[in-house]
């Protein structure tokens, strides 16, 4: 406390005017007034010895926790429900400490979601990448017959396109689970929405002669981002499309109640099996029935951006007797 300018001046100058007090009463009045004025004055400097010690005391307590904050210890707790304003300050620094606490959070958060998504695309990538190069040393070979040449041609084309479509996917991904992306709150018309997602599956679904069954309201809408929206159905329909056989049937229904707007998409292929069903919206995670080209990734995309516009997506399913994928979009 004495090492404090501000103290040893507030002392040097109460002793001042106690002592010329003193000397003051004593010439005046008498030497009982003096002493009576002395003593006065040492009870008064007295208790502001002590209040002053006191507070800066609670200061230097304040001054610790700091110091432990900085130090990255954010467990203590300083809140004090007394009224004063050394009260207010240890409140205010303790709300200080925790949003400081929350920011440390999503930062580390962020650098664990950064370190995964390049994990996931350095993994991805590896498959084709190593298949390229293997294309490319075969190629290298003056004798290779003309056929052999075309064909490996086109297989790297074709691991070209995967890459393209992987990189793509995977950084979409990445942003959503960063939250960089704004999701629009349009006034979205399911029909709208559903001829958009159709439009990418008509081929597939055409070489599998497979058929589409489409029925709701046409005034059918909920608030949302219709591209993003499109996105997630596009990549459930592909879905159905790969586990449903030829001639199979998918089938989309909407409606609407006061609570909130439902989209079902539903086929009469293999099912899901009951062990895959919790996971099957994990990223990477290929069920037992997934085809040699399935990454895993579209129905993780399908769950990230409906959730991420806080709609529900969920999946019934039974092995032989076909998958229900059912979204909700909750008003």
């Amino acid at each position: 406390m004495w090492r404090n300018r501000e103290v040893q001046w507030f002392f040097i100058i109460l002793l001042s005017i106690s002592l010329a007090t003193f000397v003051l009463a004593g010439f005046l009045f008498s030497i009982r007034v003096a002493l009576f004025v002395l003593v006065t004055s040492g009870l008064l400097a007295g208790c502001s010895f002590i209040f002053t010690r006191w507070r800066y005391r609670e200061i230097e307590k304040l001054s610790g926790y700091l110091r432990k904050i900085s130090s990255g210890d954010d467990s203590l707790d300083v809140r004090d429900n007394q009224e004063g304003e050394l009260s207010i300050l240890k409140n205010d620094i303790y709300k200080v400490t925790l949003m400081l606490s929350e920011h440390r959070s999503f930062l580390e958060k962020d650098k664990l979601t950064l370190t995964n998504a390049l994990s996931d695309i350095s993994h991805q990538l590896k498959t084709p990448l190593t298949s390229m190069m293997m294309m490319a040393d075969l190629l290298s070979d003056s004798t290779l017959e003309e056929s052999k040449r075309a064909e490996f041609t086109q297989h790297i084309r074709v691991q070209l396109e995967r890459i393209e479509w992987l990189v793509s996917s995977l950084l979409k991904l990445s942003k959503i689970d960063a939250g960089t992306i704004s999701f629009k709150k349009d006034n979205v018309v399911v029909r709208d929405l559903i001829q958009s997602a159709v439009q990418p599956v008509l081929i597939p679904m055409d070489i599998k002669e497979q058929t589409l069954n489409v029925s709701g309201d046409e005034s059918v809408t909920f608030i949302g981002d219709l591209r993003w929206t499109t996105e997630a159905l596009i990549n459930i329909l592909k879905n159905a499309v790969e586990h449903t056989g030829e001639g199979g049937v998918i089938s989309i229904s909407f409606s609407e109640n006061p609570l909130y707007t439902e989209i079902t998409i539903a086929d009469n292929g293999d099912g899901i099996p009951k062990e895959d069903l919790p996971y099957i919206f994990r990223r990477f995670y290929k069920g037992k029935n997934a085809s040699d080209d399935s990454v895993g990734i579209g129905l993780a995309m399908a769950y990230s951006i409906i959730t991420g516009q806080r709609g529900d997506l969920e999946v019934r399913s039974e092995k032989g007797n076909g998958t229900v994928f059912s979204i909700k979009f909750y008003k």
